[in-house]
């Protein structure tokens, strides 16, 4: 479980979900959040949620559930409410974008 972050995007090991930069706008602009703009922090969090949320059998009982509670309402989200968003298709937002592209390549640092 991994998410990757740069000064320009951030990308997840196990979720389709991504967040990007947005310096016209100021902020964050995250997948699975369409329309609205967060700080960073809040991209992050976000971003942990929806890498958390690719693990299976979700519930009210799981060892995470609480955690998944509370970076939902970080979010201004219940947690039943942020899991079925962060589960939907990415919107149009990143797509025809890599994304991963925007990301250093830790072996071109070596090149």
């Amino acid at each position: 479980m991994t998410v990757t972050i740069s000064d320009t995007a951030m990308t997840s090991d196990r979720s389709g979900c991504t967040a990007r930069h947005s310096p016209d706008r100021n902020g964050w602009e995250v997948s699975w959040l369409p329309g609205r703009l967060v700080d960073r922090n809040t991209a992050i969090t976000a971003m942990t949620l929806a890498d958390t949320a690719a693990e299976h059998d979700l519930h009210d009982r799981h060892p995470l559930w609480p955690h998944i509670q509370s970076w939902a309402e970080e979010l201004g989200l219940t947690a039943p409410g942020a899991l079925s968003r962060v589960s939907q298709p990415p919107d149009s937002m990143s797509a025809g974008r890599d994304l991963a592209a925007e990301l250093p390549d830790p072996e071109a640092a070596g090149s």
